[in-house]
């Protein structure tokens, strides 16, 4: 099982810089998420900015969430300097 979210912050980009609960910093790009189905909403600079942690993921006031799993891997790792590292994560968008 991989960790899951203790701590989300959202970035310019539609960009969500996640805290895990094994102390890994990953950065994770929702952009390919923005035009899917219930996702589009997260367009919307505030209502993107309202990403909390929940239940080990993370949850938009409108009630959208993204699997730990995904948000994991594949998010970027940060180094230790705060620079996205040379891995690059995998982006997998599900068809609705």
């Amino acid at each position: 099982m991989n960790p899951r979210v203790a701590r989300v912050v959202p970035e310019s980009g539609h960009r969500l810089r996640l805290t895990f609960t094994n102390g890994e910093v990953r950065v994770f790009d929702v952009t390919p998420w923005l035009a899917k189905g219930v996702f589009r909403e997260l367009r919307d600079e505030a209502i993107f900015k309202s990403v909390r942690p929940w239940h080990g993921t993370v949850q938009w006031s409108g009630g959208q969430d993204l699997c730990p799993d995904t948000l994991y891997e594949d998010g970027v790792p940060i180094g230790a300097t705060g620079e996205v590292s040379g891995k690059s994560g995998r982006t997998r968008v599900r068809r609705s």
